[in-house]
């Protein structure tokens, strides 16, 4: 049995496996790259890092990161996804080449349920080659569950992939 250190370490080096993935796989694509959810900001801050000449916008209720990790103004979209995902459909259309979300609750009933809630408000977004990197198993109708990259662990981490 797994220990509730051991799940964490395997979320967090899934985490920066499937983003170091998809940063790599969509390096070559110029649409932008949103970040659901901010909370301390520690994926932001690796992908701001490791990902040149893209915007990276952050999707949260309220910033509350720490403040290395705190997006400019600009690039912060505040408010409810349930509002601010159809919101950046009407502004961006589908060109996100990159989409990560870590819905990061410690309960997996209301994650999934919550999973089920933002799939059909995430997927329109994605650009045809663009990936989606997230901490839970997500529910799309047009988009390819792919493998896992070396280091990750299954079931920790999830990338998806629109195809066409």
């Amino acid at each position: 049995m797994s220990t509730r250190l051991d799940l964490f370490i395997d979320r967090m080096v899934s985490q920066r496996a499937c983003l170091d993935h998809a940063i790599s796989e969509t390096v070559g694509m110029d649409g932008p790259v949103f970040e659901l959810g901010l909370g301390n900001g520690r994926t932001y801050h690796h992908m701001k890092h490791n990902i040149t000449g893209r915007d990276i916008f952050v999707f949260e209720r309220a910033v509350a990161s720490h403040p290395d990790s705190t997006p400019p103004e600009e690039l912060t979209i505040l408010g409810d996804v349930r509002e601010t995902l159809p919101a950046a459909l009407e502004r961006f259309g589908a060109t996100a080449s990159l989409i990560h979300a870590d819905l990061g609750g410690h309960n997996r009933e209301k994650n999934d349920a919550f999973a089920r809630l933002v799939s059909p408000l995430i997927e329109p977004l994605l650009a045809v080659g663009g990936l989606m990197v997230s901490s839970d198993r997500m529910y799309f109708d047009n988009l390819r569950e792919m493998p896992l990259p070396p280091g990750a662990v299954e079931g920790r981490c999830f990338i998806y992939r629109r195809d066409a």
